[in-house]
């Protein structure tokens, strides 16, 4: 079994054609959910980039992993996708970036280059094509094919439109991909990390017209009652959406085109899955490390507590049960289910870390009685206040009320605040998240329910072994073989 796990980077759950978007054209990903399982409420569980991989690629929540900011690192004592993917036989390739910050307890000194950038590779990979922040190596192939007077990373990816597709970041990603995975004999598995539909919304070349603006959909404007964090993100530049709709219309037709590019390009890799004999013997995972607001409550990219940032695209073909294929699960799934998915079509026991479930069941067609009710994601901005004073800092804990979390369910998302406030919203009234529920009867069974959920999945790596008989219960990955079994 080969094994394909492609992430686009903040790609709307709403944002699929076979979905229903009004607008958005994307044939290859309806393809793959023709051929497959398409994941309807499907979340991330944190944002942005680092915190959203870290809860993918280890299975766990943000409270768990820990891993708050770009630039937290990711504790090296964790088990990943990649290391369980090598524990079976695999060499797991990347092609583009994971995002996840080096352990400082593994570094050799304040010179170690993995400290000077948040962009490395996850513990296991084998990044046989690297694009961290720079984009080093695509500016290059720019200059290779005659380019001049290129600037940095993020002015050239603005510049999209001006150049052909074919020299998008996009294709030279997909190329390199294509090349290895065409070499390659026995069972692969490789990781495909697209940076787009990521800002700057510019798509490239001919997708950048491909999308009127006069047809773009306006989105929904802010609610007129607003927590103070709202108010606070709306407040920052890159992060307040355009005040013009004509600016607004402008930068949704670019966003969608940069996905329609990205899904052309995922076309190109079904072509050559079909090509080469493997589009029977490669489960293949579609995700998003998060979602984007795209101008709805007022805000772009991925902020707060909004649906719009987590709510993301999800999409499993297990080519082993076709009996299922073109099914859609209106369950609620979570990108922490996916590494326990991986693990279980390999055949490598679920790391008792995980926090995740395995997808299994409802890719055979079954919907277990004990899947989860609501969807949870969390925030956490401290890293607006980590500066060269941390050894001043009060013993106040003011760094952990910069956090929150949500549970949502199929009738409200409540909001907890790590100061002591919160919101609920209304789904059912009103599905934009903008009506607030006062009754306290009902808020306090959302409470409540919040309060369950953080209390089944504190930190169980140890919790579930007894030390006696020659230890009993679930043990973690690296205890000695025959230990765990109990006496005979």
């Amino acid at each position: 079994m080969n094994v394909l796990l492609i992430t686009l980077d903040q790609f709307r759950g709403d944002c699929l054609s076979v979905a229903g978007h009004p607008v958005v054209r994307t044939p290859n990903l309806d393809e793959l959910a023709a051929a497959g399982v398409r994941l309807n409420r499907h979340y991330s569980q944190a944002a942005p980039c680092a915190p959203g991989r870290a809860c993918l690629y280890t299975g766990m929540y943000q409270m768990n992993n820990r891993v708050v900011a770009n630039g937290t690192p990711l504790d090296a004592r964790f088990d990943n996708v990649a290391w369980a993917a090598r524990r079976r036989g695999y060499v797991p390739a990347l092609f583009g970036y994971t995002d996840q910050s080096v352990d400082p307890r593994e570094v050799t000194g304040p010179d170690d280059p993995r400290l000077q950038h948040y962009t490395g590779v996850l513990p296991g990979f084998d990044a046989v094509l690297h694009l961290p922040d720079d984009h080093e190596p695509w500016l290059q192939w720019l200059r290779d094919l005659g380019y001049d007077n290129l600037g940095t990373a993020y002015p050239e990816l603005a510049r999209e439109p001006l150049r052909p597709a074919e020299h998008s970041v996009s294709t030279f990603l997909t190329n390199h991909a294509l090349q290895w995975i065409g070499q390659q004999e026995g069972a692969w598995f490789a990781h495909l990390s697209y940076l787009r539909p990521h800002p700057p919304y510019a798509a490239a070349g001919h997708f950048s017209t491909m999308y009127d603006p006069d047809d773009m959909p306006m989105p929904n404007a802010p609610a007129d009652s607003r927590h103070p964090l709202h108010d606070f993100v709306l407040g920052i530049d890159v992060a307040s959406a355009p005040k013009d709709p004509a600016a607004m219309r402008a930068l949704r037709a670019q966003y969608f085109g940069m996905i329609s590019e990205v899904d052309h390009q995922l076309g190109r890799v079904w072509a050559l899955l079909r090509d080469r004999g493997m589009w029977d013997d490669t489960l293949i995972i579609v995700t998003a490390d998060h979602g984007e607001q795209l101008g709805d409550h007022g805000l772009l990219q991925k902020v707060g507590y909004f649906e719009e940032s987590y709510h993301i695209v999800g999409i499993v073909r297990d080519p082993s049960n076709p009996q299922v294929h073109g099914t859609v699960v209106d369950a609620f799934t979570e990108n922490i289910d996916l590494f326990p998915t991986i693990c279980d079509a390999i055949g490598e026991p679920v790391p008792v870390q995980c926090d995740g479930l395995p997808l299994t069941p409802f890719l055979r067609g079954e919907t277990p009685p004990w899947w989860r009710d609501a969807a949870h994601w969390e925030f956490d901005w401290r890293d607006l206040y980590i500066d060269g004073s941390v050894h001043e800092w009060p013993w106040d804990r003011r760094l952990e009320r910069q956090h929150l979390a949500v549970r949502r369910d199929a009738s409200a998302s409540y909001v907890q605040f790590a100061d002591g406030t919160w919101r609920c919203f209304d789904l059912i009234a009103d599905p934009t998240g903008r009506t607030e529920i006062s009754n306290p009867a009902i808020v306090l069974a959302h409470a409540q329910a919040m309060l369950t959920w953080r209390s089944q999945h504190t930190d169980r790596t140890l919790t579930d072994v007894l030390i006696d008989q020659g230890g009993r219960g679930r043990m973690p990955v690296g205890v000695p073989a025959g230990v765990g079994t109990g006496p005979e």
